[in-house]
């Protein structure tokens, strides 16, 4: 039996509706078995289900042929409703024309769940917008909280984290911990503790090879060695022209290779806020892993938190990610002026956020010039195993309240 994953239990909903749904994620996120979670669910309640994973030739070729074709794959009853499951989407030649097909040749008949991984190559092949067809779903590894049911503390993730106990707060405090070390990867969250940097590594340097396959990249070794920097350098500006003269490559190609990482959903890059260009504009944006424990790894170091020399950095990179499941990218900026003076995140223009590993790190006269600027935007200190919850006027809050 599986975990149930959050995004499988927001997808029923959309069940009923015609527009076809589509999963897109990186690679061994999980989204084969949200579509395995969404059939099961299907099948208990009477109905008709079909799988199809297009890393088959046979039925890749009878599609890429022509998407009718789908209908001598399966022997299907057009006078009801047929839930059809089509893992890999991206192998198609024309996923888009495929999708668009079925949808107008069988809607009502025939609903199409599918998933992709690397949206980059779904985004160069999809030709048509499907615009009113269609509704997509981003998988990330897991969240914390789906992080804690996979370490069989079911109760202890459907908690209100603001009115946690002393004993759970603790046990909090423990596994966020080995949640910013190890990562969200399903496989790696289940694997025992030994195991666990041996499947990053296959992550690494097997899964994160398809997708430089598929993008059609040449230098290998270049993608890599971008990698490895930009681990060791989450929560920085991202400078292209920089990393460009440091690899001894084109910009243009440091453009293409963080595109492809970014559609791959392995970096993000987090915008500026501002409302005073002329003080506070800073074009470039800060990046950040969209999982930690393949951040370690690329970093080198799989130290436990409180041995760590970036304990700043990492523990900035999982607030990050924390942040994301509850708002979204869109929503998160950060604010930095020409005088060097910073936030590390702004969120929906309502919550600012400042990470600190010790809060005796926190001086409230630093941000006075952010608060006089933007006093609607409620301030807060974000860190971890601190007994302090107040200084001064601001609330200091645990990673996993955010």
């Amino acid at each position: 039996m599986t975990i149930k994953r959050d995004i499988t239990t927001e997808t029923e909903k959309y069940l009923e509706t015609d527009e076809m749904l589509i999963f897109v994620g990186a690679r061994q996120a999980g989204k084969t078995t949200i579509l395995k979670q969404i059939q099961g669910e299907l099948e208990v309640s009477g109905s008709l289900c079909y799988f199809l994973n297009l890393d088959d030739p046979q039925y890749l070729s009878l599609l890429d042929d022509h998407p009718r074709n789908l209908l001598k794959i399966f022997s299907l009853n057009l006078e009801v409703r047929n839930f059809i499951f089509v893992d890999e989407i991206q192998y198609l030649k024309d996923p888009s024309n495929f999708l668009k097909y079925i949808f107008d040749e069988y809607g009502g008949k025939i609903k199409l769940i599918v998933s992709g991984s690397s949206a980059f190559y779904i985004d160069k092949k999809f030709k048509d917008s499907l615009a009113g067809r269609k509704k997509i779903f981003h998988v990330n590894t897991l969240s914390f909280a789906e992080f804690l049911r996979f370490k069989g503390e079911v109760d202890l993730s459907h908690k209100d984290f603001d009115k946690v106990g002393l004993d759970e707060a603790n046990k909090l405090d423990l596994l966020y911990r080995e949640f910013m070390l190890f990562g969200g990867y399903p496989r790696v969250v289940l694997a025992p503790l030994e195991e666990k940097e041996n499947i990053l590594k296959e992550l690494a340097y097997s899964y994160i090879k398809k997708d430089i396959y598929e993008a059609n990249i040449k230098q290998e070794e270049v993608f890599y060695a971008l990698f490895k920097i930009l681990a060791g350098q989450v929560g920085n500006l991202v400078n292209a022209s920089e990393l460009a003269n440091t690899l001894n490559v084109s910009k243009s190609s440091i453009d293409n290779y963080l595109y492809t990482m970014k559609k791959s959903y392995h970096i993000a890059l987090v915008s500026p806020f501002f409302r005073n260009a002329r003080k506070e504009l800073s074009k470039m944006p800060k990046v950040f892993f969209c999982d930690t424990g393949l951040r370690n790894f690329f970093v080198g170091n799989m130290t436990p938190f409180e041995l760590r020399s970036d304990k700043g950095q990492l523990l900035e990179n999982a607030v990050f990610r924390q942040l994301t499941e509850r708002y979204g990218l869109e929503g998160i900026r950060f604010w930095r002026t020409t005088a060097r003076k910073e936030v590390d995140f702004i969120v929906q223009d309502k919550f600012a956020f400042e990470v600190k590993t010790s809060v005796g790190q926190f001086k409230n006269s630093k941000y006075d010039a952010f608060r006089r600027a933007y006093p609607e935007i409620k301030f807060s200190v974000v860190s971890i195993g601190a007994t302090e919850k107040v200084l001064g006027d601001v609330t200091v809050i645990d990673p996993w309240q955010v």
